[in-house]
């Protein structure tokens, strides 16, 4: 039997392939404000301009490829089973050919019923030639189309899964996190004493002791890692 491998990623995992983050000097939040682009209370108050951030997300999305850490974060699968748990709404990690990933905070290549975020029968995925929503369309049960995304403040469905993952997980990865962002950070607490946990980020991040950190972008990170785990 395949050891098990849980990958957790963050922004910075998709930097390499020209998504900009949010939170960074540059981000997307200097120029759009959280509250109005990403709560429930945005999407109230303006669902046009909700709406149409997205679409220019997406466009932004189809416009970039895998990076070479996606790409080995897929090859680990050559060896182990692996789980990659998401704080990314891109599709990277699939394009890459990773075969089981939760998203936490949601798709950004889907939209869904506004009455019912979680209603599988009124989830749609968009394609590159089709990947815009015009404003006031409406989902099957009469409700406007809305992201399939995980505002701030509303509940991250994904999280028991996530962790259910984790407490299974044979050693641990995490990649291009500060580990700062809740529930996500909060998986780290359940792997296992003794289980390996090995963390991939440019920036100093402050995770114990049991972590060993490789201080290195995602994908020259990951071929140091690469180099111990697939010999």
């Amino acid at each position: 039997m395949k050891k098990k491998i849980v990958v957790l990623t963050g922004a910075g995992m998709s930097v390499e392939s020209g998504l900009r983050t949010f939170r960074d000097a540059d981000g997307l939040w200097e120029e759009y404000p959280v509250q109005q682009v990403a709560t429930h209370e945005g999407w109230e108050a303006d669902p046009t301009l909700v709406t149409n951030f997205y679409n220019m997300l997406r466009k932004k999305c189809w416009g970039v490829k895998p990076n070479e850490g996606h790409k080995l974060v897929a090859a680990l699968e050559q060896k182990y089973d692996v789980t990659v748990v998401t704080q990314n709404v891109d599709n990277l990690h699939e394009q890459a050919g990773s075969s089981k990933v939760i998203h936490l905070h949601g798709e950004l290549m889907k939209v869904c019923s506004s009455r019912d975020v979680d209603d599988p029968r009124y989830q749609q995925t968009l394609t590159p030639d089709n990947c815009e929503i015009a404003p006031g369309t409406k989902a099957g049960d009469g409700s406007l189309l809305r992201p399939f995304i995980v505002f701030f403040g509303e509940a991250v469905p994904m999280i028991a899964a996530a962790a259910d993952e984790a407490q299974t997980a044979d050693i641990f990865i995490i990649i291009g996190t500060s580990l700062n962002v809740y529930p996500a950070a909060g998986l780290i607490h359940y792997v296992r004493p003794g289980t390996p946990i090995y963390l991939i980020d440019p920036n100093p991040v402050s995770a114990g002791s049991a972590v060993k950190q490789i201080q290195k972008g995602a994908s020259e990170g990951m071929r140091e890692l690469s180099e111990i785990l697939m010999k």
